[in-house]
């Protein structure tokens, strides 16, 4: 299950080429939502579950809200614990991730080309943004998760006088560069803007911002950016030459000299990131008792 701030997405099966069943539904109220995601499940004999709602989730099994979304601006989210929920319903193993780790780890596990990688950044630019983090060919956690989409990018406040629309931080790289930031800047859905409107050099700078962080302080073997935005398929030449710039020769390594169409990639998996990547948590999970 991969649970989105707009939209769930649910399926059963063993891998990529063998989805027995899947189902897509809006995001509603958490008991009407979690109870269309459980009856789907309960429609077919399945092993084990991978659970991947929107976070930030409380990831401590030590903690009495184990299993629960936390300080969401999603209404009527804050407080709902999933997993509870399903642990209700189920007596079978439970993976529990937030949506961008289990994408990370569905396009780290499942497409060849990732195969052989031991370190991948998943980048989720949508509504919100998040990223998951694969190091040394596992999930990073740590105090709780990594908010990548909270990290604070320069802000050029006479080139953009926009505010920014998160509510904890303003102007965080979500609040700037998010779908949600995209519409609230211009208007209009970033959808509707043509490929030459001025949003998507700004939009780029910013991912690239954001990016240009991350393999400093990762350095990850492949960036995978996925979500709404990034079905603009014209912001990736934008964002990797802007990455080049930012960088400015200083990471010696071959990936950089060219175009780095392979470093900063679409989703191998497209939309089915997040799901595949709950399935094979689920596979792990009953597995070996991890991710």
């Amino acid at each position: 299950m991969e649970g989105g701030g707009t939209k769930f997405a649910c399926a059963v099966g063993a891998g990529p080429d063998d989805i027995r069943s899947e189902i897509r539904f809006p995001t509603a109220t958490p008991d009407e939502t979690l109870a269309r995601a459980i009856d789907f499940f309960r429609q077919h004999p399945v092993a084990a579950i991978g659970l991947a709602p929107f976070g930030p989730l409380d990831l401590d099994p030590a903690s009495p809200a184990y299993g629960s979304i936390t300080a969401t601006p999603k209404p009527g989210w804050a407080g709902t614990n999933i997993l509870a929920a399903f642990r209700r319903a189920f007596d079978i193993p439970l993976a529990f991730d937030t949506d961008v780790n289990a994408a990370a780890f569905g396009e780290f596990h499942w497409p060849p080309a990732n195969r052989g990688l031991d370190s991948l950044v998943y980048f989720t630019i949508g509504t919100g943004i998040g990223a998951g983090v694969i190091a040394n060919g596992k999930v990073v956690h740590g105090l709780t998760h990594p908010e990548t989409g909270h990290v604070r990018i320069p802000h050029d406040r006479e080139k953009d006088p926009f505010a920014g629309i998160c509510p904890f931080h303003a102007d965080c790289f979500e609040g700037l560069a998010s779908g949600s930031a995209l519409a609230a800047r211009w208007g209009r859905p970033g959808e509707s803007l043509p490929d030459g409107h001025p949003a998507w050099e700004l939009e780029a700078g910013y991912i690239a911002s954001a990016l240009v962080n991350v393999i400093l302080t990762v350095s990850p073997q492949r960036i995978v950016l996925g979500g709404g935005v990034m079905q603009r398929r014209h912001l990736f030449p934008l964002i990797r030459a802007k990455v080049k710039e930012l960088l400015n020769g200083y990471i010696a390594s071959p990936v950089f000299a060219g175009t780095m169409d392979k470093y900063i990639v679409p989703p191998a998996l497209g939309i089915r990131s997040g799901a595949l990547g709950a399935l094979a948590m689920a596979k792990n999970y009953a597995e070996s008792d991890r991710i």
